[in-house]
């Protein structure tokens, strides 16, 4: 099929330039629904008595989903089209806020985070190519960073948006576990009425299915194992605090509020998300120097919180924390995307997202299996401890092959 289609599609909906930020806004309520449920475990718990693990056995199940969509369908968008894998994966988390509305025993629970995952599997290749493509129709010749930017920027503000909504919107109505989905079901619906006008980038054609080829570099295998590394500690860190926040909150510090769920891990991301902005154009050995500092106030005062069950502590850590968790991410896929030979990066990239995803749920389910077997200061001062010489390793390695 010629580019024709694309052309005429500008022509009808939004240019080019409007479509960036478009897609960027439909990002962030698309991960913002995935981390809508944060604040909400402690009330499936108490409803379903299930124990503390079972918690991040539902949010590994997200993973599940996102892991298998990454791997049979995260490279379609190649030829079948951004904009119609992009309403593919928003019509898939639409039925799982129905799901979730709808339902809230443990089983539904699981197939919704599942359907999800799918959503957000789809979605995050997709939309980090798209976004891309409009920016350099919409500004040739500029520089790529704003892409690269607005995409791990999202990724991170969305997914801190959605608990810091859920929470705050479940704290102030009559049905805790319906109304942030509800909310979330009319955003994901505008969301998905505004992409169909965004304008298609791909020559759609046809091509024969296979499962996304993944490899690691020929070249710089070390470094990539060290990018790897920073990806699964910053996702440790994300996949953790998404799931079992509200449950350290509750048992160690004695916070047992909607809002207080919802915040803290906002606090997070939205400090991650805005270190990248902040630094988008700073040398990569300047990020890296960040990440390192940052990264150990940040692990050192979460740890000193637990034993003093102090909240503020608890917070500041977050977002510290946070600061050197989003700079170690971008960090990692660009060192991933500049090594090996251009024939290879996608198959590269795949396999490090993968790994990645791995990171985010294999530590979140030790962690919570840990809280129901040992006290959570040890539990907590561990992990702390484990992160940060993951994140220094890691930091480290690739300094040393920072231009």
């Amino acid at each position: 099929m010629s580019a024709g289609p694309a052309r005429g599609a500008a022509r009808r909906g939004l240019r080019h330039g409007a479509g960036f930020w478009a897609v960027a806004a439909a990002f962030v309520v698309a991960l913002g629904f995935a981390t809508a449920p944060t604040p909400l475990y402690r009330l499936y718990q108490d409803a379903d008595s299930f124990p503390t693990w079972m918690i991040t056995v539902v949010f590994a199940s997200y993973v599940v989903g996102v892991l298998g969509a990454l791997y049979l369908g995260g490279h379609v968008s190649d030829w079948v089209g951004r904009r119609r894998v992009a309403l593919w994966a928003l019509a898939a988390e639409i039925v799982a806020a129905v799901v979730f509305l709808l339902f809230t025993g443990v089983a539904e629970l699981i197939v919704a985070r599942v359907v999800t995952g799918v959503g957000v599997g789809l979605l995050t290749p997709t939309v980090t190519a798209w976004l891309a493509e409009l920016r350099a129709r919409a500004r040739p010749g500029g520089t790529p960073v704003v892409a690269s930017t607005a995409a791990t920027a999202a990724t991170s503000l969305g997914f801190g948006l959605g608990s810091l909504v859920s929470g705050a919107v479940a704290a102030r109505v009559g049905a805790p576990l319906a109304a942030p989905y509800g909310v979330f079901l009319v955003a994901l619906v505008v969301a998905l009425g505004v992409l169909a006008l965004v304008p298609e980038t791909v020559e759609r054609h046809h091509r024969r299915w296979a499962p996304q080829m993944l490899a690691v570099p020929r070249t710089a295998p070390g470094l990539f194992a060290a990018a790897c590394a920073g990806a699964v500690a910053t996702f440790a860190v994300f996949g953790t605090v998404t799931s079992l926040v509200p449950t350290i909150l509750a048992t160690v510090m004695g916070v047992d509020g909607l809002t207080a769920a919802g915040a803290a891990p906002f606090a997070l991301l939205g400090a991650s998300a805005l270190a990248q902005v902040l630094t988008a154009r700073a040398p990569r050995r300047t990020q890296l120097a960040v990440v390192a500092t940052s990264s150990s106030v940040g692990l050192v005062l979460l740890a000193a919180s637990a034993p003093t069950a102090s909240v503020a502590l608890f917070v500041a850590g977050l977002a510290v924390t946070g600061v050197g968790a989003g700079l170690l991410f971008r960090a990692a896929v660009t060192t991933v995307s500049s090594i090996g030979p251009p024939g290879e990066r996608g198959a590269v990239l795949a396999l490090f997202f993968l790994i990645a995803y791995v990171g985010l749920a294999v530590p979140a389910v030790l962690v919570g299996v840990a809280l129901s077997l040992a006290p959570a200061v040890a539990v907590i001062t561990t992990f702390s401890a484990l992160v940060l010489v993951a994140v220094l390793t890691a930091t480290a390695v690739m300094a040393r092959a920072a231009p």
